[in-house]
């Protein structure tokens, strides 16, 4: 193996950052998110995480759809001209 192999590394990422967030929509999850095609990455505590994990679960609701509606109730479209 003396040459470069051609093959995509797992790991491998596109080059340009725009690219790399836009080909969230192409992937299977997209299409299960039914619109949803930004990724928001938070750090919180341990703690914090699982007090989240268990409030959706006694609400039988996924994390994801959870959040989603909080920011929804936090943040209404029709403020600051959103849609």
């Amino acid at each position: 193996m003396t040459g470069a192999s051609s093959h995509r590394r797992f790991t491998a990422r596109p080059g340009d950052p725009d690219r790399w967030i836009k080909s969230a929509e192409a992937s299977p999850r997209a299409s299960a998110a039914a619109g949803y095609t930004a990724r928001l990455t938070i750090d919180v505590t341990p703690e914090l995480r699982g007090r989240i994990k268990v409030a959706a679960f006694e609400r039988g609701i996924t994390v994801a759809d959870m959040l989603r509606e909080l920011f929804a109730r936090e943040f209404p479209a029709d403020e600051r001209g959103g849609k």
